[in-house]
């Protein structure tokens, strides 16, 4: 029940929070349930072990085995770090709500039935109960926006609903060929075997699937419903949004497509590696031409989504342990961006880089606020030191062997992030305040503590790389043992590499790289016995 209980908790608050007779005191109760949920998710990661690249904590029980539909839950390196996300994320989001909130009861249930569809599809080890968790947030999100959103929200919400259902749908679709075309009479992950099925249906399947998750991630051109959501969803709601549902993106494009698809997975890679460097290119770029700083940061957003893909696309223990510590590092970050902004909006009134100036004032602007949102554009820039640069300079590292010009051009839109994000400070903090009656409310401790916390994330993270690297590398090592013809990374003179050419030790890297030198354990195995199918497989 260690699993289980990550989705019973939430179950529990929703329906309990439905029926609490006293609204007044419905935050401070789901508070409550999300700080249970968070320290039940800190168990679950004292009880993994990272020296085991594959799945654990497994429960198994029937459901419907006539459909192949089993409860299969299980959890590994790649499932783990954004497990911790969600439960992070998500108290942060229901304490950074407003204390007077139209609708209390539907609201915060709603964010727990989110929850429970986030954690449940990085937990599912059945196709069937993945996808019953993947559409299972659908609604929720849609009614988050449409009656907590902005003034265009119905668009939004009507927007996002019906990208969302086709990302299902597609993914739905690949999911039945696979299991009809690979002749499995079981939905389970691990009783798939895809190399029965030929190569040009393998393609079309691994298609299939691409552009489902990349509607989720989202990448371009598939983003469009991106920037309108996240710029008329509330600041706790795009937390969750682009914090967290967007992962579900990558998991899917890593867990569903490398890891079942191998071999198509490394003919379509360079492909894949320009339309990630297209997406960051394109991100960078048009976060530079937004006057609006919630859609500033929404562009960004998705060029840093465009990283992970260019590291998945690479196939490398290095790159795919970037890609994982990069998901957290955005989600913490991009968390941080928007409960900021969200805060300037409420106190100055504007969103507008035209009308925003003088932040910085210690009188009468901002200070604390000003000074937590420069420290989140050099996070977000991949300043050395923070948690943003280690994530980024590993994806760099991994990819630069097999895919150099593309990484290239992920490097130069890193230095256009430090541009769009000194634009950002530059007209909001800094300058003389127009008016002489521009006192604005002073920001108050509770309000400023969840991103005082985030930024404590981000700090140490970035000093202590090792404490978000260790938990995935085993898991990507295997990940990689399956995938033929991987780039080959560049030799770091403190570690070996292997026979494949993977780097052994992708935390000696991470530490290397922040100038923090720690002395790894040179007699620690890496188990490197992929399944058949090539897959993770059961402990």
């Amino acid at each position: 029940m260690t699993l289980s209980t990550l989705l019973l908790i939430p179950l529990a608050g929703a329906l309990l929070i439905i029926a609490w007779p006293q609204a007044q005191h419905i935050k401070q109760l789901a508070l409550w349930i999300a700080g249970l949920l968070l320290v039940w998710t800190v168990y679950v990661l004292s009880q993994f072990q990272t020296a085991v690249s594959g799945l654990q904590l497994t429960t198994v029980l029937a459901w419907l085995p006539d459909l192949g539909l089993n409860y299969s839950l299980a959890v590994d390196g790649l499932s783990l770090p954004l497990l911790m996300l969600s439960s992070v994320l998500t108290w942060i989001a229901i304490y950074s709500s407003p204390a007077e909130l139209e609708r209390p009861k539907l609201y915060y249930s709603l964010i727990f039935i989110v929850n429970i569809g986030v954690a449940g599809s990085l937990l599912a080890q059945n196709l069937l109960l993945f996808f019953l968790f993947y559409e299972l947030e659908l609604i929720p999100f849609y009614l988050l926006v449409s009656i907590w959103g902005g003034e265009q929200k119905s668009y939004a919400a009507t927007k996002f609903l019906l990208y969302t259902a086709l990302s299902g749908i597609l993914i739905l679709l690949g999911f039945l060929g696979l299991t009809w075309l690979s002749g499995s009479t079981s939905f389970e992950y691990i009783d798939l075997d895809t190399t029965t099925i030929p190569r040009n249906l393998q393609l079309v399947l691994l298609t299939i699937l691409l552009v489902g998750f990349g509607i989720k991630t989202p990448l371009v051109p598939l983003h469009t419903w991106q920037p309108d959501v996240y710029v008329e969803a509330s600041p706790p709601i795009a937390i969750l949004l682009g914090g967290v549902l967007a992962k579900l993106g990558t998991y899917g494009l890593i867990r569903f497509c490398l890891q079942l698809f191998p071999e198509a997975w490394d003919l379509v890679a360079p492909g894949l590696a320009a339309i990630g460097t297209f997406s960051v290119m394109y991100g960078a770029l048009s976060a530079i031409a937004q006057s609006d700083v919630k859609r500033m940061v929404a562009y960004s957003s998705i060029g840093h989504m465009g990283y992970i893909l260019v590291a998945a696309a690479a196939g490398n223990t290095l790159s795919l342990t970037g890609a994982i510590a990069q998901m957290v590092s955005h989600g913490l970050i991009l968390a941080l961006l928007f409960h900021l902004l969200g805060l300037v909006e409420t106190k100055v009134g504007t969103r507008d880089l035209n009308k925003l100036n003088g932040l910085m004032n210690p009188v009468r602007g901002l200070p604390m606020v000003s000074a937590l949102l420069v420290v989140a554009g050099m996070a977000s820039a991949g300043i050395p030191g923070l948690v943003g640069f280690i994530a980024e300079y590993m994806v760099f590292q991994g990819s630069f062997a097999r895919f150099p010009i593309p990484t290239l051009l992920c490097i130069i839109a890193s230095g256009l992030t430090a541009v769009y994000f000194v634009i950002l400070i530059n007209r909001t903090c800094f300058g003389r305040l127009d008016s002489q009656t521009a006192y604005y409310p002073k920001v108050t401790v509770p309000e400023r503590a969840p991103a005082l916390i985030l930024t404590v994330m981000i700090l140490i993270l970035g000093l202590q790389p090792m404490w978000l690297t260790r938990w995935s590398e085993n898991t990507a090592d295997a990940i990689v043992a399956a995938v033929p013809q991987v780039g080959v990374v560049a030799e770091i003179p403190s570690r070996g590499l292997d026979s494949r050419g993977s780097v052994v030790d992708a935390q000696s890297i991470a530490l290397a790289t922040s100038a923090h030198a720690i002395q790894l354990e040179d007699s620690r195995s890496i188990a490197l016995s992929p399944p058949s199918p090539p897959i993770l497989g059961g402990e």
